[in-house]
C-alpha cells in the first residue's frame, strides 16, 4: 500500500510504498491485548506482602483448653479466623513477568500499525530535522501536522532527530521512539502515529519478514 508523505509544514511532497504486510494486515486483537498485559505486567514491582500466621507476632499460648468448653478446638490466637491473625493465602513478593512468542509480540504490532493506518491516525513525513532545539517551532510542527491530543512519533535511528527529541520534551503527551524501540503499548495509547518515511520503510521490512 501507498502512503502519503508530507513535509514539517503539512504539505504533501510525495508518497512511500510500504509492506502490506505490515500496514494492511488481518487484525489480532487478541495478540495486542497479550502484549498489552505482558508490558504493563512488566512494570510491577511486586512487592506486595502479607504475613501468614508463622510470620505474626505472638500466639504462642494455647487460647483455652483443648476439652470440655464446648468450643471447638484453638492452638493459637493468631490463626486467620483470630482478629490479629495470619492471612490465608494472601499476596508474597513475586514476579509479574509472563513470556510471549516473538511471533505473538510481532503479530501485536502489526496489527497496532494496521489500526492505525485503517483508522487514518496514521501521518508519514519526509523527516523530523530541525536546525535548532526550540520547543515552540515544535509545537508549529505540531499544529500543521493537526496533531491535538497524544501523540506517537518513530524515527529511524539513523535519521537526525535529536534537534527534534530535544525540543518535545517538556510537551506533554507527546513520545519520540525509534523504529527499532517501538512497542505496542505506545502504538496503542497515542491517538496520532507519526513517522518518517524512513522509519516506516524499516518496520516494513522487519516485520514483514515473518
Amino acid at each position: 500500500m501507498k502512503l502519503d508523505v508530507m513535509d514539517l509544514t503539512g504539505k504533501k511532497v510525495g508518497n512511500v510504498e510500504v509492506a502490506d504486510s505490515v500496514f494492511n494486515c488481518e487484525v489480532n486483537e487478541q495478540a495486542i491485548f497479550d502484549a498489552i498485559l505482558r508490558q504493563t505486567s512488566s512494570w510491577r514491582q511486586g512487592t506486595h506482602d502479607t504475613k501468614t500466621r508463622a510470620e505474626v507476632s505472638g500466639g504462642g499460648k494455647k487460647p483455652f483448653r483443648q476439652k470440655g468448653t464446648g468450643r471447638a478446638r484453638q492452638g493459637s490466637t493468631r490463626a486467620v479466623q483470630y482478629r490479629h491473625g495470619g492471612i490465608a493465602f494472601g499476596p508474597t513478593p513475586r514476579s509479574h513477568t509472563f513470556k510471549l512468542n516473538r511471533k505473538v509480540r510481532r503479530l501485536a504490532l502489526r496489527s497496532g500499525l494496521t489500526l492505525k493506518a485503517k483508522s487514518n491516525d496514521l501521518l508519514c513525513i519526509d523527516n523530523i530535522k530541525m536546525d535548532a532545539i526550540k520547543t515552540k517551532e515544535f509545537v508549529k510542527i505540531l499544529s500543521a501536522l493537526g496533531i491535538e491530543r497524544k501523540a506517537l512519533f518513530v524515527v529511524d535511528f539513523d535519521e537526525d532527530f535529536d534537534n527534534a527529541y530535544m525540543s518535545l520534551r517538556n510537551l506533554n503527551n507527546i513520545v519520540m521512539v525509534t523504529a527499532e524501540g517501538l512497542n505496542i503499548y505506545d502504538l496503542q495509547n497515542a491517538n496520532k502515529l507519526v513517522m518518517t518515511k524512513a522509519a516506516a520503510v524499516k518496520l516494513g521490512e522487519v516485520l514483514g519478514n515473518e
